[in-house]
């Protein structure tokens, strides 16, 4: 606590000033150290007069939260423990056991292990119960508890007792933890001969060499799909490197721009030649900040066409400053512009952050209702001369609206209650082994399976003993879609992440379906979008 307040002694000493200054930076200068002043002497008072004694770490913690709260809405403190998950995110590896889990009614249930990992080497599967971990009863644990027991130092033994349908008894099973890779590449397959897929969920350490393993693996397709839906973003270096894969060597990326820090522009290292046919890009409204980079400079330079629903808007700078006991500051010191001039950030007013928030659902609805927005500024791609829009985000060339016409409150009722969830654990862990034996591969499965209307019935079932009153419009709307998300999680729990997009993206996205057709005329239908004039 004494360390606390000689900081902030230090702080409000800091009054020199410049004989350069113009009297109103003076007067602000000075109205900031009053400022300061004022927070040493609330800071004095509870020390001297509180009822209590002070506990000043979540005092503290809670003022400069509020403090960053008055500013741009994405300027932020992370605590000691939210720093340790944003930087696992990030390296895009931890140390642990290697499953992907679910907690249901309590218990921990095994989605997937990590091919080759620890857990997968001891013979742990997916839809196994955890019920022990060490000498700690697992069953009641939350989802934020359990990665605290499983995972660990490299080389750290932890034992856990599973349950698992067919088998009597507990099985046991002694892990030694091992580092375990974060993807962030969910898939990367081929539609037909010519088009490859990738989908990249965030930009982290390991982004673009997982990516270029994806385009290897698929054999270097000269048209792609890159899925940038769902992607909040992530460290810049990997989107400049990303985008350059696309772009010719010395084009630039993005640009940033702040009061504190020099300009600078950010350029393709590479010659962009490893893909030279056609190529879209998939956004819808979560796509942020580092895909609002990698598609606006696609946009730009007109080397690829958009597909989808406008981007989120945020493209603020932000500098991550580590504090003493392990906790950070994030703070906005610049702000990103694509290379035609658009600044990606949308307008927020500081101190605002829930209208900010309301506003992007507000903007999302508008944008459907009519996507030329007249009150929008206007840009030309560097290239061709195109028409491009700001105002922040990024607003694809086709606008493709989500398919909505297969949900219904019911269903909605169905997988917010777990009963989705549940179901499919349950359903999976009785027919596995008799779907693997008639279902091998994921080809096989995907032409051969089809949930039956029987199956979709227990589903109901399940729902009504939860709760969840049946309701036949309802079923009857939503009864593909829950046919397909259900053969999805099973190709998933069988076959892998891949696999479950795979199976959604051409039956449930018309954003995909029409990537597909564009590319496979893209000769006809896509290069004339890049360049009107021709």
């Amino acid at each position: 606590m004494r360390k606390i307040w000689i900081i902030l002694l230090c702080l409000c000493g800091v009054s020199t000033l410049s004989a350069q200054e113009t009297l109103s930076e003076q007067e602000l200068r000075q109205e900031n150290l009053q400022q300061f002043q004022k927070l040493a002497q609330v800071y004095r008072y509870l020390m001297g007069l509180y009822v209590d004694d002070v506990e000043m770490k979540p005092v503290v913690e809670g003022a400069i939260r509020g403090m960053l709260e008055e500013l741009d809405p994405h300027s932020a403190y992370l605590d000691a423990e939210e720093m340790r998950g944003v930087t696992e995110s990030f390296e895009g590896e931890f140390s642990g056991i290697g499953v992907e889990f679910n907690v249901l009614r309590d218990t921990i249930i095994v989605v997937n292990t990590i091919a080759g990992g620890p857990a997968e080497r001891v013979g742990v599967r997916a839809n196994d119960r955890i019920v022990r971990i060490d000498t700690l009863q697992a069953v009641g644990m939350t989802r934020t508890e359990v990665p605290k027991h499983l995972r660990g130092k490299t080389g750290t033994k932890v034992e856990i007792d599973v349950v698992r349908h067919g088998t009597p008894g507990r099985l046991h099973f002694v892990i030694v933890r091992d580092r375990i890779p974060l993807n962030t590449v969910d898939a990367a397959y081929r539609v037909g001969d010519d088009i490859g897929y990738i989908k990249v969920n965030r930009f982290g350490h390991t982004t673009m060499d997982e990516f270029r393993e994806g385009y290897r693996k698929m054999g270097r397709p000269q048209k792609m799909i890159l899925d940038l839906r769902g992607n909040g973003g992530g460290l810049l270096e990997q989107a400049i490197e990303m985008a350059g894969f696309f772009l010719p060597r010395g084009a630039t990326i993005v640009s940033t721009e702040g009061r504190a820090i020099p300009a600078s522009s950010f350029r393709a290292q590479a010659n962009g030649e490893d893909l030279t046919g056609g190529l879209v890009v998939l956004i819808d409204e979560s796509s942020a900040s580092a895909s609002e980079i990698v598609s606006g400079a696609i946009q730009d330079w007109d080397r690829g066409v958009i597909i989808g629903r406008p981007s989120f808007g945020k493209g603020l700078v932000q500098r991550q400053i580590g504090l003493s006991d392990g906790s950070a500051v994030r703070i906005t010191v610049a702000r990103y512009h694509t290379p035609s001039g658009r600044v990606i950030q949308r307008p927020y007013e500081n101190g605002k952050r829930r209208e900010y928030y309301l506003d992007h659902l507000r903007r999302y609805d508008d944008a459907v209702r009519d996507s030329l927005d007249a009150r929008a500024p206007e840009f030309r791609t560097l290239r061709t001369g195109r028409i491009v829009y700001g105002g922040g985000g990024i607003r694809p060339d086709i606008l493709v609206e989500a398919d909505t016409t297969g949900y219904s409150d019911y269903y909605a009722e169905l997988i917010r209650r777990g009963v989705v969830a549940e179901f499919v654990n349950d359903w999976l862990d009785r027919s596995r082994d008799s779907l693997s034996r008639a279902f091998p591969t994921f080809e096989s499965l995907d032409a051969g399976f089809e949930p039956s209307g029987e199956l979709l019935g227990k589903l109901a079932d399940l729902g009504a003993k939860r709760g969840v009153n049946f309701d036949k419009k309802g079923f009857e709307i939503s009864s593909r879609l829950m046919g397909v998300q259900l053969k999805a999680l099973a190709a998933q729990r069988l076959f892998g992440m891949e696999a479950y997009f795979r199976v959604i993206n051409p039956r449930l996205s018309p954003a995909y379906r029409q990537a597909v057709a564009l590319l496979q005329a893209w000769d006809q239908r896509g290069k004339p979008l890049l360049d009107p004039k021709k």
